[in-house]
């Protein structure tokens, strides 16, 4: 059995707040719904991630994150009036990082980056995740690679600015290589070149249940990931780099 760290899925839960975005409110996505979807693979764990349908709610995580159990984590969208009481209860409770959605954000998301993401790492070691279309990465690049830990999710979503992504990696950064169908490229062709400069940037992730894709995650995703590197590439890209990003002692 295939094992794998899932390092992006969401959970949708209406017992708790969900909040329409530009039109759209997701169906139902509970923790047993993904977990029977995800039945065919040894789940080693995962990180469950605050979509922006979610605001700043962090109950329905607290609740998903009990009901996986201790080798998931959690994502929230960063709220800027949090003390820092209130991240170091929510790193005890398996929170990991915090996550600026600038694809369905504004303005004001941007101008935190910075600052947001060097308090929560000075204060418990989070890093930073950011859902950006690539292309756009120019604009903001000087924030970026201010952040002491970054991720960008989705493969960075477009080939036109796919070599700002390597970019980044050159510089340190983590990709998540999730959303197959949510890209305008080949990402066997975007894996290769990432691990071609670092074997330890990519992190498999689902994307259940693919909010908004153009096509929803397949389970022949991970099929494509398997059959196109070796065992090596392969447990890197599908556990060993996440395990240490999330910091999960497996």
């Amino acid at each position: 059995m295939l094992k794998l760290f899932d390092a992006i899925f969401h959970i949708i839960d209406y017992k708790f707040p969900v909040i329409e975005n530009q039109g759209y409110l997701p169906p139902q996505f509970l923790p047993g719904d993904y977990l029977t979807l995800m039945s065919n693979y040894e789940l080693l764990g995962g990180t469950v991630v605050s979509g922006s349908f979610q605001g700043f709610d962090t109950q329905y995580l607290v609740s998903a994150l009990s009901v996986l159990g201790k080798n998931y984590v959690g994502v929230i969208n960063y709220n800027p009036h949090y003390t820092d009481l209130d991240i170091i209860n929510l790193d005890k409770l398996g929170v990991k990082a915090i996550r600026f959605n600038i694809k369905r954000g504004t303005k004001d998301t941007i101008d935190l980056i910075e600052y947001a993401s060097k308090r929560v790492f000075d204060l418990v070691n989070w890093h930073s995740e950011i859902y950006i279309d690539s292309k756009n990465i120019p604009s903001i690049k000087d924030k970026l690679l201010k952040i002491p830990r970054l991720v960008i999710d989705h493969l960075g979503l477009s080939k036109e600015g796919f070599k700002n992504i390597l970019s980044l990696v050159e510089k340190g950064a983590y990709v998540k290589a999730s959303g197959f169908g949510r890209l305008d490229f080949d990402p066997i062709w975007a894996i290769k070149q990432i691990i071609a400069i670092n074997e330890n940037a990519c992190v498999f992730g689902s994307d259940l249940p693919s909010t908004r894709a153009q096509r929803p995650f397949l389970l022949t995703d991970i099929d494509l990931i398997n059959n196109n590197f070796d065992a090596s590439q392969s447990k890197k890209i599908f556990y060993e780099n996440a395990l240490k990003l999330y910091k999960v002692n497996f």
